[in-house]
């Protein structure tokens, strides 16, 4: 296709290769179908001085190739992407090496089909493209990009990214038509109106004006067909059976000669690219696609699926797909069944339920289809589509049950267990356990026996937890089974993290490498989860900050929505210990919109806890978030989650000064923690926040902090919150101070942190107490807010606190320096400070170093 109005896209994106040389960038060309997006990437790349090329092609089968465009790219590049298990990441610094030595450009066509996974290198590589000479450019058809389609998240951060520009192909003018059709008696209006101006049906409207005016893009494709002989129509339908092209090797064993290909070429139809012979344009093959007469597809498709399995090697994404749609049930479920467990290797886990879904789908055979279900049901688990997962379960249950297979009925009994749990409905997660253990014919069925022991360590019956443990480990041991011994390890650790074990920690951590370096990504990710949420528990705030900036991108790279939701929820509250409540507020958002049930309990709490402390409007719906955490509580019924509801209820009474009929119960809730282990900092929130109200907590076992208030050793106690970087807690301690310049000053440091109700009622505590001068609210505007960072600008303040120069400071969060001034202006402006130096200095204060 000719290059017609096109001359400003196309130097713009010329500009960006000349530029190569000194920086990288990012161009996205988005536009219709039959825009003309390849057509001016071609001719800016294309016989060019400035840098070499390499494309990587997406491709519109019905489940992509997991990370195929990176893998063709990097191939291109002579770095081989290998087969192996890879994180994401590790592919992405891959590419930006290979560009790091010769300027670059990468060229991404049709990202409308792109695969997840490739958007995540995508974006690894986006974010650092500064720092390279490479220029990414990614092609798309911006009217099939919706708002959850899995480009989303690259095109949102390419808006933010001061490297990157979108160049948008709009139609084509009336004039610039009325060129393309000079010599035809075509009229440029009515062509302009068939088609909108859209260059591919344009030119190939003129490259026919004695047919018919083509009213659809079929006609106009089809048009070009018209005087193909029958044999060499036939191959043009082969061809348009495959989306990702044929390759030149496959053309022997389809029958196709070489004069024919030539003819076919005449055509304009096609054309050669680095994987053989493709349509010109996807709409051209789908319009010869859709004129395949009633029948005939399913024998092409076969056609081309048995030249595959001859010339061996083929991707079996596709081998699945021609084997569909040829009606192979063996073949499909055969091929699929490879996809997925590829797909799941790659850490596509999407990838892999769309293929489990056709291999399932591919089946009548009870036990097969079964047991591919239960494969379906963890990956739907995975990507945290859990109704989806709970119903594909009890269809394998009731398989299971028919063909009489009770080890197959004891897994689906236990992976329904795992589902029931994290939709969080504990009584009936307890139940399918139990028939689990229960329908297994052998001891050796250790699955079952492993989620008894994380359900008993989740609600802190840890003698029980350990009981199971061993049973796992034996059954591990017997078996060989080293992700069984695994999970079992980390459970354990976990346990003995809780108790109070010096080493735990360590060994938690040790095990949750381990498991990931071995490909176990749910194992790895549950340790991490379960690790970070018993740091914040125990108040190791720190220590868990620095584990989430490692854990949280691993369940991205893997494609772990599961775990993600839950360590994002765990980093909510995070972020509302430390008083950094807008984050906190982010977080919960993002987990409150779609995520897993047992991940929101948090979000719920920080929804309602911030905006009570802040004083904000009263529909802001904090009654609504409060009843739902109380709600989860009673489903997920364990101590720690009673405990910290009970307590937000608690600290909602003392702030309105209201009461609350579920607080009777309270006291004795405290008393009968004191036997449970690892409760003694829940229990001792709520004993601090019983004895405001006035009521006696008789709390035994709790943690040091509220122990030092509880004996009123406020001082002391304030002072143990602050070395845990919880400036929440330290003013509440020291509002209780009988030292009345540090109560006094405990005000302001509430007011500073955004807290402006709970200021307002430790104005009216102080004045009950006698204080004759109790300062009035201070004005808004006189106060800094970092409780009011967002989590980008959190990042920025602690690397201004470690002594980073803007420049350093944006090499290191792979932004440019002008974006990460606009970041540190901001910044300071929030925390109402002048300088840098003035970060540095108050960055134990702030909770940032």
């Amino acid at each position: 296709m000719d290059l017609v109005e096109r001359e400003p896209q196309l130097e713009q994106l010329r500009a960006a290769l000349r530029r190569a040389t000194d920086e990288g960038s990012v161009v996205a060309v988005a536009g219709e179908a039959g825009a003309g997006k390849s057509a001016l990437v071609r001719a800016a790349t294309s016989d060019q001085p400035w840098s070499r090329v390499a494309r990587g092609l997406c491709d519109p089968l019905d489940t992509p190739r997991p990370l195929g465009p990176v893998r063709d790219v990097l191939s291109e590049l002579g770095t081989a992407p290998g087969q192996d298990p890879v994180a994401l990441a590790a592919l992405g610094e891959r590419l930006l090496s290979a560009a790091a030595d010769e300027p670059t450009t990468v060229v991404i066509e049709d990202a409308q089909w792109i695969d997840e996974a490739s958007v995540d290198v995508l974006r690894f590589v986006a974010r650092r493209i500064e720092l390279v000479p490479l220029v990414l450019v990614i092609t798309y058809r911006e009217g099939e990009i919706g708002p959850r389609h899995s480009l989303r998240p690259l095109l949102g951060d390419l808006a933010r990214l001061d490297s990157a520009a979108t160049i948008h192909l709009a139609g084509l003018s009336v004039d610039a038509i009325r060129g393309l059709l000079q010599g035809t008696p075509l009229d440029a209006v009515t062509v302009w109106a068939l088609t909108a101006g859209n260059p591919f049906f344009v030119t190939e409207i003129a490259r026919h004006p004695a047919e018919r005016l083509p009213t659809s893009v079929r006609d106009a494709v089809l048009a070009g067909t018209s005087a193909v002989d029958a044999d060499d129509l036939e191959v043009l339908q082969l061809l348009a059976t495959a989306p990702d092209g044929v390759d030149d090797r496959l053309f022997p064993h389809l029958g196709v000669d070489v004069p024919q290909l030539r003819r076919l070429e005449g055509t304009g139809l096609l054309r050669r690219s680095r994987r053989g012979v493709v349509y010109r344009h996807e709409l051209a093959r789908l319009a010869v696609e859709g004129a395949i007469p009633a029948g005939v597809a399913a024998s092409l498709h076969a056609r081309v699926l048995e030249a595959l399995e001859r010339l061996g090697g083929s991707d079996p994404a596709v081998l699945a797909h021609h084997a569909h749609a040829s009606g192979d049930e063996g073949r499909t479920l055969r091929y699929a069944d490879r996809a997925a467990l590829d797909a799941a290797l790659a850490g596509s886990h999407r990838e892999a339920v769309s293929f489990l879904e056709l291999a399932a789908a591919s089946t009548s055979d009870p036990q097969d289809r079964a047991a591919l279900l239960e494969r379906l049901s963890f990956q739907l688990y995975m990507v945290s589509r859990l109704p989806e997962a709970l119903a594909v379960i009890i269809e394998a249950s009731r398989l299971w049950e028919e063909v009489g297979d009770q080890d197959g009925l004891s897994a689906a009994h236990n992976r329904r267990a795992l589902i029931e749990y994290y939709l969080a409905r504990r009584a009936e997660a307890q139940c399918h356990v139990e028939a689990a253990v229960a329908h297994a014919s052998s001891p050796t069925h250790g699955s079952a026996r492993a989620m008894q022991m994380f359900l008993a360590y989740r609600r802190n019956a840890l003698r029980e937890a350990r009981s199971s443990g061993a049973v796992v480990r034996a059954i591990a041991s017997e078996r060989r089974d080293e992700e069984l011994r695994l999970r079992a390890d980390i459970v354990g650790a976990a346990a003995d993290l809780v108790d109070g074990s010096a080493d735990a920690r360590e060994r938690l951590l040790d095990l949750s490498a381990e498991a990931a370096s071995r490909g176990f990504d749910e194992t790895a990710s549950t340790g991490w989860s379960q690790l970070a949420a018993i740091d914040v528990e125990q108040r190791r705030l720190r220590d868990a900050e620095r584990l989430l900036d490692r854990s949280l991108p691993f369940t991205v790279e893997r494609d772990i929505p599961i775990c993600n939701q839950w360590q994002t929820g765990v980093r909510s509250r995070l972020q509302l210990e430390r008083g950094r409540w807008e984050a906190a507020l982010e977080d919960a958002r993002s987990v409150l919109d779609g995520g897993a049930p047992i991940a929101s309990l948090w979000p719920h709490l920080v929804s309602a806890l911030v905006p009570l402390r802040r004083g904000d409007a009263p529909d802001d719906g904090v009654q609504d978030h409060l009843e739902r955490a109380w709600r989860l509580a009673q489903e997920i019924d364990e101590p720690l989650a009673l405990l910290a509801v009970t307590t937000a209820l608690a600290e909602r009474a003392w702030l309105l000064g209201s009461g609350d009929p579920r607080l009777e119960m309270a006291a004795t809730l405290v008393r009968d923690a004191g036997s449970v282990p690892g409760v003694q900092w829940a229990s001792g929130q709520l004993a601090l926040w019983l004895g405001r109200l006035g009521l006696d907590p008789g709390a035994v076992g709790v943690a040091e902090p509220a122990r030092l208030q509880l004996d009123g050793r406020t001082d002391e106690a304030a002072e143990h919150w602050r070395a845990l970087g919880a400036p929440y807690e330290r003013a509440l301690a020291a509002l209780d101070s009988l030292d009345e310049g540090t109560a006094v000053a405990a005000l302001a440091d509430l007011e500073t942190m955004g807290a402006w109700a709970t200021a307002q009622r430790g104005r009216d505590v102080l004045r009950a107490r006698g204080l004759a001068k109790v300062p009035a609210r201070r004005r808004v505007t006189t106060v800094a807010n970092p409780a009011g960072l967002t989590s980008r600008q959190l990042d920025v303040a602690r690397l201004v606190a470690e002594g980073l120069t803007n420049s350093e400071l944006a090499q290191r969060l792979y932004i440019s320096t002008r974006t990460a001034d606009h970041h540190v202006s901001a910044v300071l402006a929030k925390l109402g400070l002048a300088t840098r130096r003035d970060v540095v200095r108050q960055a134990a204060d702030l909770g940032l170093v």
